[in-house]
């Protein structure tokens, strides 16, 4: 099999022929280019293999770039990468790896291209094209990686308990494209990731979050997720999430599996956005279920409580699992505290000052929240879900109108508590923040508008109320 029309097609390709024959060496295109190639699949990240020194390869075709192009290098690692047009391109020189069992940081030496595909995860990642003049374009598919491509099967080159006992981040991995490309995972393959499970301790959380969100963001992440749950992985690494799974039964009654309606839902995010963190609040919106759950003989199974709950546990799992403690953990915080408030107002008549707490309180997370309280009816029962969709839409319309008409998104009223103490000589005080609260409820309930005349009239009937009287010199 021959590439060689199909990769003369990309123009960074000409430009490791030059570079290649200006060294003198001998180079492979490998890894995950080569399997997205074969697949139709786009990748603009390629992975150059050379027998001797990737670093002073990548030199050589950054200096032949016009205009000259930066070396980045990993001394650590032995490698080096230059960003050209869309690409990123990386060489590294082929080498063998040895591991000790306390670490997946490998002992590396010099190797042969053998050596190098050896060392690869799955078959489908040890394919390698030659760059070579000699046999420019030709595929190497030491192990029937194309086979499998075509079977949709993940299976490692070598033993799979030798290769994840090595680099236990790769059971990671085999969810993570079993997810990303729809494939199965061998059942030997896989049967060595529930053997070596335990070896996933040893990876860093850093490196476990960056592979967990490639999984939350494949279209179909539940798959990946199951993946993680059937090898006893996802035990490990998120323990609260697995906590979600089984139904228990009292007086012949139960309760939905929380887990798998979390994972339901999560997919039906992944159908309406590819928005990494509406995605996480999806994984998290029930989270707090085990610990509120309780059974009361008139009304079954409850979970009261679990969205505030939820949203006081979202730091620590972020910090947990090394997730960003900044915007993105608030916007999830919110979602997750929010998520049963738009599916309560679908159940009730739908108020002008509800629709308006519901806004203030979202502000610009509204139209998240929305999508994710629409993916999280699960029901079975279509004729439900069809009633429950229909009164979704009104109150989605309401929201609408009530924004265009009073503005109240992320609104904070004109008299604020600067003025307030201004007005009536006050210090900071808790009383300066009841009058301020007093303003913003008149408003959110439609008593007054958020006009600095309505505003400042009600201010002086509130201080009135509670026995406060202008000084002289405002009156």
């Amino acid at each position: 099999m021959n590439f060689a029309n199909k990769i003369s097609t990309i123009p960074v390709f000409d430009q490791l022929k030059i570079a290649i024959k200006t060294s003198k060496s001998e180079a492979y295109v490998v890894g995950g280019f080569v399997r997205d190639l074969i697949m139709n699949r786009p990748c603009k990240d390629i992975d150059i293999v050379c027998i001797g020194s990737g670093i002073e390869l990548a030199q050589i075709f950054a200096n032949n770039l016009e205009p000259k192009a930066e070396v980045i290098v990993f001394k650590n690692f032995g490698t080096a990468m230059v960003k050209h047009s869309d690409f990123e391109v990386e060489f590294v020189g082929a080498r063998k790896e040895s591991y000790n069992r306390e670490s997946r940081k490998p002992i590396v030496e010099n190797g042969t291209l053998e050596d190098d595909q050896n060392r690869r995860d799955f078959t489908i990642n040890a394919l390698a094209i030659s760059l070579n003049s000699t046999n420019f374009g030709n595929l190497l598919d030491s192990f029937g990686g194309v086979n499998h491509i075509e079977q949709k099967l993940l299976i490692t080159p070598l033993d799979p308990n030798i290769t994840f006992s090595d680099d236990p981040l790769r059971m990671m991995r085999a969810c993570r494209f079993a997810s990303q490309l729809n494939f199965d995972i061998d059942p030997n393959t896989f049967e060595a990731i529930k053997q070596n499970k335990e070896r996933i301790k040893i990876v860093s959380q850093e490196r476990i979050i960056i592979e967990l969100n490639k999984i939350i963001l494949s279209s179909k992440p539940s798959y990946g997720f199951k993946m993680l749950y059937f090898s006893g992985l996802l035990q490990l690494i998120f323990p609260e999430l697995v906590a979600l799974q089984g139904v228990e039964t009292q007086d012949g009654r139960g309760h939905k599996d929380n887990f798998f309606h979390t994972l339901q839902v999560l997919d039906n995010v992944a159908e309406h956005s590819q928005d990494l963190w509406l995605r996480w609040a999806a994984i998290l919106h029930d989270i707090a279920k085990p610990a509120t759950k309780k059974y009361y003989p008139k009304q079954g199974w409850t979970f009261h409580g679990h969205e505030d709950k939820g949203a006081r546990m979202t730091p620590n799992i972020f910090r947990k699992m090394k997730l960003p403690m900044g915007e993105n953990m608030v916007f999830v915080q919110t979602l997750v505290r929010l998520h049963l408030r738009p599916i309560a107002l679908v159940k009730e008549q739908v108020t002008d000052s509800a629709i308006r707490r519901l806004l203030f309180d979202a502000g610009d997370a509204i139209d998240a929240l929305m999508i994710l309280c629409k993916c999280d009816i699960t029901s079975k029962n279509n004729d439900k879900v069809k009633k429950f969709l229909a009164n979704f839409e009104l109150v989605q319309q309401k929201l609408i109108e009530v924004e265009a008409k009073d503005q109240v998104r992320n609104f904070q009223p004109i008299i604020d508590g600067e003025e307030i103490m201004k007005t009536f000589l006050l210090p900071p005080s808790k009383l300066v923040g009841d009058i301020k609260t007093a303003i913003r409820e008149a408003i959110l309930e439609g008593d007054i508008t958020n006009s600095y005349q309505d505003s400042y009239q009600f201010m002086l009937k509130i201080a009135n109320d509670l026995g406060l009287e202008l000084p002289i010199t405002n009156k």
